[in-house]
């Protein structure tokens, strides 16, 4: 499967989008954040550093439960 590489506004997106988790979660571990979730903590990681700047929905509401 190829991907269609991302576009500056996805880029800038993605960005906002892991600042904004990183803010969110504060002192809390990644990990912990992933495992109330029902994530791995990979897919968090990727949220937070921009290398997965459109998570499906399912994910961001996962993630805003276990916030």
């Amino acid at each position: 499967m190829v991907r269609i590489p991302l576009t500056s506004t996805e880029r800038e997106r993605g960005r906002r989008l892991g600042q904004l988790l990183r803010d969110a979660r504060g002192e809390e571990s990644m990990v912990e954040i992933a495992a109330r979730a029902g994530l791995s903590a990979e897919t968090v990681r990727k949220i937070e550093t921009g290398r997965a700047p459109t998570p499906s929905f399912f994910t961001i509401a996962a993630l805003a439960g276990a916030l």
